[in-house]
């Protein structure tokens, strides 16, 4: 490599430019596998495990009166998807099923993720595990639950009998 001055961004992150980073061939990449030697323990291409499950990416917040977690469920049907509350926990499981049927060796690239998938969040405030409304819409799960409104009372009129 020559001694080439970097960018002040190139400075500020540590990367290389890509005129400097090593390229790496489909056939290096394919045999990097088997030079690790392909056990299951030491694999680091994630694609090869199975009977694991992937972690949701998600988002959660706040309004008034609920919180809401939302999370990219694209190419997954609404009847795949098991949504479970309890007063301070969510878990979100899904699959995503693979359709095609193209032989691994004619992949360049394979990045997307097809299999299971589940999250599981710690909720920030004590929820209705009764008043749940779940939405998707172009690929993007909005899941609302209402807050448990600790101010809120009520009186009671007592009977006699």
């Amino acid at each position: 490599m020559e001694n080439k001055k970097r960018s002040f961004f190139e400075r500020l992150t540590g990367s290389m430019s890509a005129e400097e980073e090593p390229v790496e061939t489909k056939k290096d990449y394919l045999s990097r596998g088997i030079k690790n030697g392909s056990d299951k323990k030491n694999d680091t291409n994630w694609m090869e495990e199975e009977n694991e499950e992937a972690e949701l990416s998600i988002d959660v917040y706040q309004t008034p009166t609920d919180i809401v977690v939302q999370t990219m469920v694209a190419g997954v049907r609404p009847e795949d998807l098991e949504i479970s509350v309890s007063r301070d926990v969510v878990t979100i499981r899904g699959e995503r099923e693979e359709s095609r049927t193209i032989d691994e060796d004619n992949y360049f690239t394979k990045e997307l993720y097809w299999g299971k998938f589940s999250r599981t969040i710690s909720l920030p405030a004590e929820v209705e595990p009764e008043e749940v409304e779940a939405t998707e819409k172009h690929g993007l799960l909005t899941v609302k639950i209402k807050k448990v409104d600790k101010e809120k009372k009520s009186s009671i009129k007592v009977k006699s009998i």
